[in-house]
């Protein structure tokens, strides 16, 4: 049985934590909002048999350090490409969950020749809509409320309560101790600031405010797949519908017993339906020639609808 091992490594001056598990073929896991890779335990070991997977914490997420800096989806990016870089990792198949998807496709965007294929699960970027209470996370003024949610007391009931609930069958037992889990790191000033960096560079009282569906028709020629839990109250299933209609290559999955926690609640779902993917699909390789030609043929279309109105 393979181990999904924590290890450290220093970038640019600051501690970086990743898990890895396995050995073959790459594939990144990249967690979302008060994630870690701790998360994607049952996912990976289902994964080792065939492929290196690797899970790393994000910028100011598990042990990772939370330093002063730049939050963005761009710069969690970077940093994965650092610490792939470093550990002599060249591709990767890309997997992404909520905000991890986001930065599974800024980092095809940013790093396109680096990407083999890419998975999104319940993702980010895709759509405007986003639960309340996301939205009312990134309001002013909610780093104090954040300090008294993540008071080690409350987290140690909630974890409790989510048990008992898990105990009786109630799937909510899940989603609850997933809760409890996450907000463990938010104990830290430091990681409260960095959750809040990071929320409202996506998410401001409206909604999500970063979109990646004017860019979906990069993906042509990239193998790509996404996955919804049918459940999902956090970011809506029809996102991922639409993504889907519009990456006409791409295939579509649900996961009926899931909420917007599909690697936590269903884990052996989740991990067949990527091995599915992984199995079936080519990895892609594209180079700087093939990204000019996506961008070129779009600006062209662009021009020749210009000279035809004048």
């Amino acid at each position: 049985m393979p181990e999904f091992d924590e290890w450290q490594i220093e970038l640019h001056g600051r501690r970086a934590f990743y898990r890895i598990a396995g050995e073959g073929p790459a594939v990144v896991l990249v967690h979302g909002m008060l994630n870690s890779s701790s998360h994607w335990q049952s996912v990976a070991l289902r994964l080792a048999n065939d492929h290196t997977v690797i899970a790393p914490d994000l910028i100011g997420h598990g042990d990772s350090a939370a330093p002063r800096g730049d939050y963005s989806l761009g710069a969690h990016a970077a940093s994965i490409r650092d610490l792939l870089t470093a550990l002599g990792i060249e591709r990767a198949t890309m997997v992404g969950h909520s905000l991890g998807g986001g930065v599974a496709m800024q980092f095809f965007y940013q790093f396109p020749a680096r990407v083999e294929r890419l998975a999104l699960i319940s993702s980010g970027g895709l759509g405007h809509e986003v639960s309340p209470m996301l939205r009312t996370a990134a309001l002013p003024g909610v780093s104090a409320a954040l300090s008294l949610a993540a008071h080690p007391r409350l987290l140690d009931a909630l974890y409790g309560a989510g048990g008992r609930l898990r105990a009786r069958g109630v799937r909510h037992g899940t989603y609850v101790q997933a809760v409890a889990r996450a907000l463990r790191p938010l104990e830290r000033p430091q990681a409260r600031e960095a959750f809040l960096h990071t929320l409202r560079s996506v998410i401001d009282v409206r909604g999500q405010r970063v979109s990646a569906t004017d860019r979906l028709y990069l993906l042509e020629s990239m193998p790509t797949m996404i996955v919804w839990g049918e459940r999902d109250n956090t970011i809506p299933l029809d996102h991922g519908r639409r993504a889907h209609e519009a990456v006409a290559h791409s295939r579509f999955r649900t996961i009926p017993g899931a909420a917007h926690f599909p690697h936590l609640e269903e884990p052996e779902a989740l991990a067949t339906v990527l091995r599915e993917f992984l199995l079936q699909t080519a990895p892609s390789q594209m180079d700087d020639a093939d990204w000019g030609a996506l961008l070129s043929r779009r600006a062209e279309r662009k021009r020749r609808m210009a000279g035809a109105a004048a």
